[in-house]
């Protein structure tokens, strides 16, 4: 045993030995392709305060910043190598404008950056000007040079002083109707009393004042127009700062302006615009609508614009009306332009609204690559045809219909086909219609009433055909760019399901998959439902963003009241059971942001469902699911309980839904190079039944229990992410069965990848579009 513990020894030695000679031998190969007299430049560094015992807050993201901003940028480096700069040297001079050297040399290697780009003043002033600005009133920066071996970093000594804090802020005296608005505002000031000096708040505090006076009507008010006057002679190491308004400021941006007349050209072109500006306008309201092709109808404006004839300007109403416009998906091209009568002797603006509408039919055709939980993967053909406008109301339809082709490439069932008929009509109108009431809404986005009506056929082999006709009234509308709602107070949904029971393979299908034989019922869904949704992650900058999602589904509830019972006490719809349920999921995720490049993502998927009358589960189309290439990747599409429960290896089907689905991921992506991104992850869960299935034993949900019945996988994947798409490859290995009895779950001890039986029965390839989550 000692003998092979010293044999790996030595073996890491030498790995570790080869690593470091491939190293050095990679960065002297690049110093040598040098000419005489040239140094490599490696990078800047920097320190603070090195001769004082002194200490500054938050000294390593100081230091961070200050080394930032250092220019020029060495060459990219990865582990200790310059792979870039080792491709440029290794391409040579090529002797033709195209071809692999040059591209090579010039698309993927980078020339070497040299010592004798570095400009130490320049760099010495930016960093100073940098410490001034975080209150460091008395810093300088001195800068030198070390090169050895033909390599060379600059050095950067920072002597920061003490860093300045803010005594008092004074504004502007009361002198008029500009200063008084200022005055009003000032306790929202982002100058306290206490706070460091920090020249990007100064900054950040004139636009704060130059917003409070565009809601006031100073509508060619600037933040230029404002100066912060810092006093630092006081002593103790503190200032004054004094809010002003430059005497230079222009006379126009003293003074508040008023609407005068509204144009709005609805259906404008460059090349229509000498006609459309000599029409009669439509008057309506406080509009001039000039479109002698009547367009739209002029109502629609009431919703889309949000000044008044005579009101002062305001930039709430301008951001808003041009949102309200960008949003509503009409138009192609939108723009807002303010005209004064005469900025010298009158206040008055003329806004003049330019907006050209999209075209009102277009047909889209498209071929789409699918892949979903359960292992299928195929494509799509889709055509929609959208009509605009369709009753001059801003208004759109969409038709379309779309067939597709699948087949499943991994698991019992490999090489089982499905193919689908999908046909949908959606009608989306950019307002709230809601009977006997007239809702109002003063939000940036559009709120849109949606009416859908759908059918789709889908046929799993030759075992069974799935026949779904959906209808649905609803809501969307969003509270903000963070907040979205969907509320369909009425959804009716009928599932009718074609089989030949008597069939060798239907009743084969069945003694695989006991829970099945329910699911393949009709369904007859009427309920409403809601959703919410909150999302930052189009903010980018932020180091932790997050996502969730919460909604709401009921059925036979207040529209089961509606509905006669049947003779066994049921309540029927043309003869079908009319299912009764309520449903809650919540999918919470996170996503921080470790490095620049690496990412740490997780997600908590909690679902409930709760079915009574003559329902004792969730219908199939709204069970929860567990296993798969967007769940617990180390276990096979929906072939992951309910409970402790084990479908048959040899399953055609797995399909094992659950009322309740309790699941957990963590994953950690990092970039590797260029599109190709990897990821490790541990995915956790399962779902339950709420009521246990005498034919699935082990089913039922106990919370005492449920952790305990946790299954848990891991494994690596990498992803191929070229923003537009992104092609996903996972693979995994279960480290926990809770399959098994109690006490022998977890199966981190049997892992052999050596082992040939191991991997078919452990190993999972996913392949998926997309992340995971």
């Amino acid at each position: 045993m000692k003998q092979n513990k010293d044999q790996k020894m030595k073996k890491l030695i030498k790995f570790c030995a080869f690593m470091l000679a491939c190293i050095l031998l990679a960065n002297c190969s690049n110093t040598r392709y040098l000419k005489p007299g040239q140094n490599l430049y490696i990078g800047a560094e920097v320190k603070i305060n090195p001769d004082s015992n002194s200490k500054i807050d938050n000294a390593k993201q100081v230091k961070s910043a200050l080394k930032d901003r250092t220019r020029p940028r060495p060459n990219k480096s990865f582990l200790g190598l310059r792979p870039k700069l080792l491709i440029y040297n290794l391409a040579g001079q090529p002797k033709k404008p195209k071809g692999i050297r040059n591209w090579l040399r010039n698309k993927v290697g980078e020339p070497p950056v040299l010592m004798s780009e570095v400009k130490l003043k320049y760099n010495n002033d930016v960093l100073k000007s940098y410490l001034i600005s975080q209150g460091y009133l008395q810093a300088e920066v001195t800068g030198d040079t070390v090169i050895k071996r033909r390599r060379g970093k600059a050095i950067y000594t920072a002597v920061t002083g003490t860093r300045y804090k803010i005594n008092q802020v004074t504004f502007p005296p009361d002198t008029g109707d500009l200063t008084k608005i200022i005055n009003a505002n000032k306790d929202k000031t982002l100058l306290k009393t206490g706070d460091y000096y920090d020249l990007e708040t100064y900054k950040n505090e004139r636009i704060r004042i130059d917003n409070d006076l565009k809601e006031s009507g100073y509508f060619y008010f600037s933040p230029e127009h404002l100066i912060l006057q810092v006093d630092s002679t006081i002593g103790n190491h503190l200032v004054n700062v004094n809010v002003k308004i430059k005497t230079i400021a222009p006379d126009a941006s003293l003074k508040p302006y008023t609407i005068r007349n509204i144009n709005i050209y609805p259906s404008y072109s460059l090349r229509r615009d000498s006609v459309l500006r000599n029409l009669k306008p439509l008057q309506y309201n406080d509009f001039n609508i000039y479109d002698n092709r009547n367009t739209y109808k002029p109502r629609v404006f009431d919703r889309l614009v949000f000044f008044k004839k005579g009101e002062r300007y305001n930039r709430k109403d301008h951001n808003q009306s041009l949102n309200r416009m960008v949003n509503l998906g009409a138009f192609q091209d939108v723009r807002a332009e303010f005209l004064p009568i005469d900025s010298f002797k009158n206040n008055q603006l003329d806004l003049n609204i330019y907006l050209t509408p999209l075209k009102k039919n277009s047909l889209t055709f498209s071929i789409l690559g699918t892949n979903k939980s359960n292992n299928f993967v195929g494509s799509e053909l889709k055509i929609t045809q959208t009509t605009r406008n369709i009753f001059r109301g801003a208004e759109q339809l969409d038709i379309s219909a779309s067939g597709g082709f699948e087949t499943q490439y991994s698991g019992q069932s490999k090489g089982l086909n499905s193919y689908s008929l999908t046909g949908e009509a959606k009608l989306t109108l950019p307002r709230f219609i809601v009977p006997f009431y007239k809702p109002q809404s003063t939000a940036a986005f559009i709120p849109k009433t949606i009416i859908s009506l759908g059918y789709q056929l889908l046929s799993r082999d030759t075992v069974y055909k799935l026949n779904s006709f959906k209808a649905q009234y609803g809501y969307n509308w969003k509270e903000n760019q963070f907040k979205e709602h969907n509320l369909n107070p009425a959804s009716v949904n009928l599932v009718v399901s074609n089989k030949d029971t008597t069939s060798l393979g239907y009743q084969q299908l069945i003694r695989d998959n006991p829970g099945l034989q329910y699911t393949l019922e009709d369904q007859f869904i009427i309920g409403s439902n809601y959703n919410f949704t909150y999302t930052d992650q189009m903010q980018d900058k932020r180091r932790h963003n997050l996502y969730f999602f919460g909604g709401l589904e009921t059925s036979g509830n207040l529209w089961g009241l509606f509905v006669p019972k049947g003779e066994k006490g049921d309540k029927r719809l043309f003869n079908i059971q009319l299912t009764q349920f309520v449903r809650v999921e919540t999918d919470l995720r996170s996503y921080y942001k470790v490095a620049p490049k690496v990412v740490w993502a997780n997600r908590l998927n909690l679902g409930y469902g709760y079915a009574y009358g003559g329902s004792t589960s969730l219908p199939f189309v709204r069970q929860f699911f567990a296993g798969g290439t967007n769940d617990i990747r180390a276990f096979r599409a929906r072939s992951l309980g309910p409970g402790t429960y084990k479908i048959k290896d040899d399953a055609t089907f797995a399909d094992q839904g659950g009322d309740i689905k309790m699941m957990l991921n963590s994953e950690l992506r990092f970039k590797i190079v260029s599109i190709l991104h990897g990821a490790a992850f541990v995915d956790a869960g399962n779902i339950w039944l709420r009521k246990e299935d005498p034919e699935r034993p082990g089913s039922e949900f106990s919370l005492k229990n449920s952790l305990n019945e946790f299954a848990v996988g891991t494994g690596v994947g990498l992803r191929v992410d070229a923003t537009i798409f992104v092609i996903r490859l996972d693979g995994a290995f279960p480290i926990r069965k809770p399959f098994l009895p109690s006490g022998q779950r977890w199966v981190i001890n049997d892992i052999d990848f050596g082992s040939k039986n191991w991997r078919r029965d452990n190993l999972v390839l996913n392949i998926g579009i997309g992340y995971p989550f």
